[in-house]
């Protein structure tokens, strides 16, 4: 396997200039100007009272002369002092001042990050890991705030490096000519190490995201690992992802500590030449060894922060691909578009699509396969429709296109005569309610749940929905009744349960339009009356269409649409679909006809006869 196999980019991912990153970041800083003002004033004491030091005590001990007093040291001793506390308490308060900015900052970056990756329709997550995405939200935003205090630093040291410069100018200006020399050198170097760090930087967080999905995944999946004896298994992806993390961070760290031992060594070549020529300025009278002696001594404190600024534009590298990848995150487009944002009203719920083309991945020109090719379909206000077909025939498409978590490529989908591309998305889909085939329920109560939709629903309103299927006999079957902790997914209830939980949460809601993806699981007779019960009364006042799985759900539709490739082969109702003895009668004797009475009492007699 490659060192590098599973670090490439994400299909959103884009390369960003460092202008376009720098403006970016810069926006996120406007909302905090006066305290970046307050900061910078901050930085500027503090560069002052570092750069102001060595100055006042060589020039302290020049004004002391061979006549020395005590009053006299005392005073010097007194400047020095009040000159380092004043340092230490701008440092104290610039330093708390940024950690403050930057939390605002980063605060303002995740929750940005967080409201694109939720705004994004479900193709966007079918592509791309969950992992890898939070990686971006958490870890990636906290290698960005760490750069941004690093930023603060530079700023101190731009000042002092201007000061001390103006220092070494006026104690000897021919020397500090070769500082001038020598400074290009240093920095090229630096910069030398820009493409690389961004590139180690990249790959290093890309890691690190694949560790994030491996531990989301496995933690998400662990009941069936351990049902089928996995943990080895499971342990060894996750060993992989993190020793490939390990291995390309240590090639990061490695190239990032790189920087500062190759410019020590330009420092030390700097110095050497410092020295010599200033020896021989001695030698030839130029400059007095007093000079000379002074200009390396300052040299000293002009070099650290030069050093440093040359330094951290490799370690900035880090920051800019966190920012990047942040901002691929934020930018990514979006794949279901909408051309307005009209208030639908009060929705009747009829629905019309019409010469649909609709493709899950459509390539380029429209390459991909397509699931409807010129698809028409027309549900009347209050009909309730049953999708009947086998796997792969379109039934979850249609559902999923209605509710808008795709976008379909061509033709029109119409609601109450209105395109649903020129609808409000958020007013629409509060008007619609979706039970998925696997129930989720969220961690806390059953009463939570079921008020998830409608949060101001009041216990009264909650508890008389429950009573109203099976006269509330499922909710002693519950230790705590609706304050029942439901725990992860709903783990602590049985499938019953959770498909009962999921119907009240749309009941309560009221919706104008209802999408059933009908469980295939098994349940006790007595559970399924409950749940038709519950569905019973949701289909009474909405626009329904349900992927049936249950003869029960197919009977009680108004019209049954059966589909196959993508098409409309047969609609009907169940007795009319029946005596034409086609498609759907094959389907009814493939899955359904195990359900019905009959059969069962065919069966009891055989048992009997037997």
């Amino acid at each position: 396997m490659s060192f590098f196999t599973g670090l490439g980019d994400e299909g959103y991912d884009r390369q960003y200039t460092d202008r376009e990153l720098t403006g970016r970041i810069v926006n996120y800083f406007k909302p905090h100007l006066r305290k970046v003002f307050f900061i910078s004033g901050l930085l500027a004491i503090v560069a002052l009272t570092s750069a102001a030091l060595p100055v006042l005590v060589a020039r302290g001990i020049d004004e002391l002369g061979d006549q020395v007093n005590t009053s006299e040291i005392l005073l010097l001793c007194a400047a020095v002092l009040l000159t380092g506390t004043v340092n230490w308490a701008a440092n104290w308060v610039q330093r708390r001042l940024t950690t403050e900015t930057v939390g605002d900052i980063v605060l303002s970056l995740r929750t940005n990050a967080f409201e694109a990756t939720i705004s994004h329709d479900l193709s966007f997550f079918d592509k791309y890991s969950s992992g890898r995405i939070v990686s971006r939200i958490t870890s990636d935003t906290q290698d960005f705030a760490q750069v941004i205090v690093i930023l603060t630093d530079i700023v101190t040291q731009v000042v002092q490096t201007i000061l001390l410069a103006v220092i070494l100018i006026r104690i000897e200006w021919r020397l500090f000519l070769i500082v001038l020399v020598l400074m290009p050198l240093v920095f090229l170097t630096a910069m030398g190490f820009r493409r690389l760090a961004r590139r180690v930087t990249r790959r290093g967080m890309r890691a690190m995201g694949n560790v994030n999905a491996a531990i989301k995944e496995t933690v998400s999946g662990i009941s069936i690992a351990k049902n089928f004896r996995q943990e080895r298994t499971i342990y060894e992806e996750f060993d992989e992802a993190n020793q490939q993390s390990y291995r390309v961070n240590f090639q990061r760290g490695f190239v990032l500590s790189l920087v500062f031992p190759a410019l020590i060594a330009l420092n030390s070549l700097g110095w050497a030449v410092l020295v010599y020529a200033g020896g021989l300025g001695v030698i030839a009278g130029l400059v007095s060894a007093g000079a000379w002696y002074l200009f390396l001594l300052s040299l000293d404190r002009f070099w650290f922060p030069v050093l440093n600024l040359s330094a951290f534009w490799a370690q900035i590298q880090s920051g800019l691909s966190a920012a990047e990848r942040i901002f691929a995150l934020i930018d990514a487009e979006s794949a279901v578009v909408q051309v307005e944002r009209r208030h639908p009203g009060q929705l009747r719920g009829e629905i019309c699509i019409e010469d649909m083309n609709f493709s899950y991945d459509p390539g380029e020109n429209g390459s991909g396969v397509k699931v409807f090719n010129d698809f028409n379909l027309r549900i009347a206000p209050g009909e309730n429709l049953a999708l009947v077909g086998h796997t792969g025939a379109g039934k979850s498409s249609i559902a999923r296109l209605v509710a808008r978590f795709y976008e379909f490529q061509e033709g029109r989908i119409n609601i109450d005569g209105s395109d649903i591309r020129h609808l409000d998305l958020r007013d629409y889909r509060s008007q619609l309610g979706i039970v998925s085939q696997v129930p989720f329920l969220f961690a806390g109560t059953v009463s939570d749940n079921i008020r998830y939709a409608v949060p101001e629903a009041s216990d009264e309103e909650i508890s008389a929905l429950a009573h109203q299927i099976g006269d509330g006999e499922w909710l002693d079957t519950l230790p705590e009744g609706l304050d029942t902790e439901v725990g992860e997914r709903g783990s602590l209830l049985s499938m019953g349960q959770r498909q009962l939980v999921s119907l009240l949460r749309v009941l309560v809601q009221r919706p104008a339009i209802f999408i059933l993806d009908e469980a295939t699981a098994s349940i006790d007779p007595f559970t399924e009356w409950q749940i038709q019960q519950a569905l019973h009364l949701i289909l009474a006042n909405t626009t329904s269409i349900l992927i049936a799985h249950r003869l029960s759900t197919v009977r009680a539709a108004d019209r049954i649409v059966v589909l196959e490739d993508g098409r409309i082969i047969e609609e009907g109702n169940h007795e009319s679909l029946l005596e034409q003895g086609g498609h759907y009668a094959d389907l009814y004797n493939t899955y359904f006809r195990h359900q019905s009475l009959e059969y069962i009492e065919d069966f009891r007699s055989l048992s009997g006869k037997d």
